[in-house]
């Protein structure tokens, strides 16, 4: 398959054929990121996405899962969208699942019947990086959206019946009285959106970055495990989301956790809370293993 620079894709798509239908990300100014720097965001030509599908119906014969790449596929003109997607359904008659990552700005780009017109034809989940509902936050590590730019960018996206799988970032707003903000105002902007996957990771701070630039500084401390730890308790305990799955089993966080909300919350709060109180390194996944 062809690719151009350093692919990235979800955890969850560890067995998709990865498309690539952009490159880069169309935003690509978030001052903690170290993805796509080392390319300048445009989208290919249609022919070329056409020749890559089927080039990959003549390598593995059927596929059951896709996934757009680079970090804003959606980014692309809705009427090459649904051709692609058109293409992928006939190159792969087993194909169940078509997943992309997505912008804020490029998903309030799309009206609501283009976002329904793209899962009627096979788009079945978007993801969508939140990492923090705190305005102030959001503003200072150039997001690019306001708090409810993002509200409305996840709400289209569940209004047009697309799964939606959101991340968010600990650690976030350093070792701050703002780490609290941070948290409580992230359950907040969750329950807003009430989305059906919510992805924990913890900050990690990548060289060449905005964010490591600060840390040579001094101007930005990261905060410690049982820190990282307190702020997940606090942002759990504010969460009112219904049906909703929630995974801390990123490589990049000190405690792995899944389970369902509201169900789950009580037996997650628990157990973070024993550990914290038992300040016991053991139970946590040490610095070594961590990555992004």
């Amino acid at each position: 398959m062809r690719y151009e620079g350093n692919i990235y894709r979800p955890p969850s798509e560890a067995r998709s054929y990865l498309l690539q239908c952009t490159v880069g990300c169309s935003h690509n100014r978030c001052t903690f990121c170290g993805m796509y720097k080392d390319k300048k965001f445009r989208v290919r030509g249609l022919d070329e996405i056409k020749a890559d599908i089927r080039m990959a119906r003549l390598y593995y014969g059927d596929l059951e899962k896709v996934f757009l790449c680079d970090g804003d596929a959606l980014a692309l003109d809705t009427n090459d969208l649904l051709e692609i997607l058109q293409d992928l359904y006939s190159a792969f008659p087993s194909l169940r699942h078509v997943g992309v990552y997505a912008s804020p700005n490029s998903i309030i780009d799309k009206s609501i019947d283009e976002l329904k017109s793209l899962r009627d034809a096979g788009l079945n989940i978007a993801y969508l990086g939140v990492e923090t509902g705190d305005p102030e936050l959001l503003k200072e590590i150039r997001k690019g959206v306001t708090y409810e730019e993002m509200v409305e960018a996840g709400k289209r996206i569940r209004q047009a019946g697309i799964l939606l799988s959101v991340t968010v970032l600990l650690g976030l707003a350093g070792r701050t009285p703002k780490a609290v903000d941070h948290a409580i105002n992230t359950a907040k902007i969750l329950n807003e959106i009430n989305p059906d996957y919510i992805g924990a990771l913890t900050l990690m701070i990548v060289p060449r970055t905005e964010m490591y630039k600060k840390v040579q500084k001094g101007e930005f401390e990261l905060p410690g495990p049982f820190e990282i730890l307190d702020e997940m308790r606090i942002m759990i305990e504010n969460l009112d989301v219904q049906g909703t799955e929630f995974r801390s089993n990123h490589a990049s966080n000190y405690l792995p956790i899944k389970g369902r909300f509201p169900g789950d919350k009580a037996k997650i709060l628990q157990m973070i809370e024993q550990i914290i109180a038992s300040n016991d390194k053991k139970y946590l996944r040490p610095d070594y293993m961590r990555a992004l």
